[in-house]
């Protein structure tokens, strides 16, 4: 059976500059089956999921219900649920966590403060601590978006949650789902796509370390698309692993021409004239930086995007220069 993950892997789609992004996530259990738009389509009162997307809207903060993996019972009543706040900017980076009955207690978080890092509301209001806990594992199963999702994503969560990775949710929507089986990774934020449990452990183990593994790797969802492929190009590039050693602190517009003139030899595959270009300055807290001239292309031939969707030819970042910035 053909699918959108089955096309996109065969014909080897590049996942970089891929992710969902979002200063903060805020993620709420909720047992029970999750629709299509799951904070009003599922066992949280609709009322309540419509009045969170309001108070998220343009603040940084991206809000995703979460489940453990395992049968989705809900017995309607009150029960404890876990609730995480993580800010993933890597100069201010955080994991929070609380423990909550009432969920409508969500809507007295100062949103905008969260979206800039700050963690006082979601302390404050819900008797949130840091999470010391095993970092996250966040994998993307809501079959309702698409059928991907459940299944590739279901029994990776299955079988991390049965290998003993206690920090393994189901989650209920990453963006991308003909990357699947895609993933998000807690505390820095960055996404995965296309990896079995195996892989998933390695990068689970790294970030323990304080690493970050680039292999499968979507981005930092901190980031916006070119972003995130700029900041994983210069990982690649000069070896770094540790998590926050990078930023991106600039981007510019450029020409087709600027984006020659960065290429050694002086060409580059320009594709559509008008397809937008970047100049990202990537920022080592070492002092180092780098300009990463991006290209956005498009993927072809086409394939559908997800499944039971036309055919298409979804975007993609093209790295097309990294270049060492002298005396910053």
């Amino acid at each position: 059976m053909s699918t959108c993950a089955t096309a996109s892997r065969d014909l080897d789609e590049p996942v970089a500059g891929t992710a969902a992004t979002a200063n903060t996530w805020l993620l709420l259990e909720q047992p029970g089956p999750w629709g299509a738009k799951a904070l009003t389509s599922s066992h949280l009162d609709a009322t309540l999921g419509a009045a969170l997307e309001a108070a998220a809207k343009d603040t940084g903060v991206r809000i995703a219900l979460i489940r453990r993996p395992g049968r989705h019972a809900d017995s309607h009543s009150p029960v404890e649920r876990q609730v995480y706040a993580a800010h993933v900017r890597p100069d201010g980076a955080w994991l929070h966590s609380a423990v909550i009955t009432d969920p409508a207690r969500l809507l007295d978080l100062d949103f905008a403060a969260l979206g800039r890092g700050e963690v006082g509301s979601f302390d404050a209001e819900l008797a949130g601590a840091e999470h010391t806990g095993a970092p996250l594992a966040l994998v993307c199963t809501n079959g309702k978006r698409d059928r991907c999702c459940a299944l590739l994503g279901r029994p990776l969560a299955a079988e991390l949650a049965a290998a003993g990775a206690s920090g393994t949710w189901e989650i209920t929507h990453l963006g991308g789902h003909r990357f699947s089986p895609t993933l998000l990774v807690l505390p820095y934020g960055y996404a995965y796509g296309r990896l079995d449990a195996a892989a998933v452990k390695e990068v689970l183990t790294a970030v323990g370390d304080g690493r970050i593994v680039t292999d499968g790797c979507r981005g930092n969802s901190a980031w916006d698309r070119p972003g995130q492929a700029a900041e994983l190009a210069v990982r690649t590039t000069v070896g770094e692993q540790r998590a926050g050693a990078l930023s991106v602190v600039g981007s510019e517009a450029v020409s087709s021409e600027a984006v020659s003139n960065d290429v050694e030899g002086g060409e580059v595959e320009r594709g559509e004239d008008a397809a937008p270009r970047w100049r990202i300055t990537v920022a080592h807290r070492d002092g180092r930086a780098w300009a990463v001239t991006v290209a956005q292309g498009a993927a072809r031939p086409p394939r559908p995007e997800s499944c039971g969707g036309a055919l298409g030819t979804p975007a993609r970042m093209d790295v097309v220069a990294v270049r060492e910035l002298a005396g910053v």
